[in-house]
């Protein structure tokens, strides 16, 4: 019997990863496919890569890389950029080093230092939508200016340490092993969940969305690999408390993004301007709260280095920590064109350039080497975002 040619043949797992790859919907596939190769590279020039002590130093590198992602994720999902939250990381770190030191609370001391965080990205949130300065020139500038402000603090004295043991045990504290494989289910779990929850308001608004299969995928390959993960870290010390917090932070603000009106909001801002203006959407009002969130998290992330470091110091916030930061991002699959990506491609990203660094530091590699290798990923990174861009254009998408 001869079936209509108007009617849409129903196809195999394959042909739906075919029409995905054809139309530029990758998700997170190239991201994890490159971190596969760069483990398993690493490890055959390395027998050490996969142990649970580097494993576990590489969660303690990318904790702060990944906090600095996440605020990025959403600015970028604006289509603007903040070159500005390093240095607000580096600030953050100062102040809280320099509370500690006079005995402040130091729980009173993260609160101050995420505030100045807040605070910075309001202000910057308020010049860019408010005022009207393009965003690159107001974070350029603010990075020029956090750097002076963290050199006032910390010029005359140089590196300060961290005395307080609580402030330290961010860093230096790991949850028991059982709790790492219970972490490992809820993280599964929630991943799930939020690609569902994706699917189906996808679905409602008539829009393409992933399949059954394709979400089951993608969980199974998060369970495998975090799998890997836990076992090594519980052959070390188990999964330390600054990954776990890294981890919280993921899931919440994937949440937000993709469960919330006001996450689905950013993702029109970013796709539309002015679609979402007339759809009634307060694009000011989103606009300060998303810069404000980076700010938040940049302060986050520098509690976070200040006390893997012991201390902070006028180049707190500097060196490659923005570029690491930005590339997380895009590594990761958010566009730099606004309106597409994921909180979770913060945390991939952070896994691929960490696990670069590390592996490299491992090989005694030069720092030459390591920009170059670097810089190709983050090249072909950009490079997919674009052409999958063109490619969804010219389907419509």
């Amino acid at each position: 019997m001869s079936m209509q040619s108007g009617v849409e043949q129903p196809k195999g797992v394959f042909g739906s990863w075919q029409d995905r790859i054809r139309a530029g919907e990758l998700g997170l596939l190239p991201v994890i496919l490159a971190l596969v190769v760069i483990w398993i590279i690493f490890q055959s020039m390395n027998g050490h890569f996969l142990s649970g002590r580097n494993l576990s130093n590489l969660i303690l590198q990318i904790a702060e890389i990944g906090m600095l992602g996440i605020g990025e994720t959403f600015i970028l999902l604006l289509g603007e950029i903040d070159l500005a939250i390093g240095a607000v990381s580096g600030v953050a770190a100062a102040v809280l080093v320099l509370l500690s030191g006079v005995h402040v609370n130091p729980w009173l001391c993260i609160l101050a230092a995420i505030a100045v965080g807040v605070v910075i990205g309001l202000f910057q949130g308020f010049w860019v939508t408010i005022i009207g300065v393009p965003a690159f020139i107001v974070t350029l500038a603010g990075s020029l200016g956090y750097q002076g402000i963290l050199l006032a603090f910390l010029g005359n004295t140089g590196t300060v340490p961290i005395f307080n043991q609580t402030l330290l045990n961010i860093a230096a504290s790991y949850i028991p092993n059982w709790a790492g494989w219970v972490v490992l289910v809820i993280a599964v779990v929630i991943f799930s969940a939020s690609l569902l929850t994706t699917q189906q308001n996808r679905k409602k608004r008539h829009l393409t969305a992933l399949t059954g299969k394709s979400i089951a995928g993608r969980a199974v390959v998060l369970a495998v690999i975090g799998a890997i993960i836990v076992y090594a870290l519980n052959s070390y010390r188990g999964v330390p408390v600054s990954g776990l917090i890294l981890l919280l932070f993921v899931v919440l603000f994937a949440y937000i993004t993709q469960g919330t009106v006001f996450g689905r909001h950013i993702y029109a801002v970013g796709g539309n301007k002015e679609a979402a203006r007339r759809a009634g959407i307060n694009i000011k009002a989103i606009r300060i709260i998303v810069f404000t969130l980076s700010g938040m998290m940049g302060a986050i992330g520098g509690i976070l280095g200040a006390s893997r470091l012991g201390s902070a110091s006028p180049a707190s916030g500097g060196g490659d920590l923005l570029l690491d930061s930005i590339a997380a991002a895009v590594i990761g699959g958010t566009s730099l064109f606004g309106g597409r990506g994921s909180v979770w491609n913060a945390l991939a990203g952070a896994l691929v350039i960490g696990s670069v660094e590390n592996g490299m530091d491992l090989l005694s590699a030069p720092s030459s080497t390591k920009y170059i290798v670097e810089g190709s990923i983050l090249l072909i990174a950009v490079t997919i975002d674009t052409v999958t861009r063109n490619r969804r254009k010219v389907v419509g998408r």
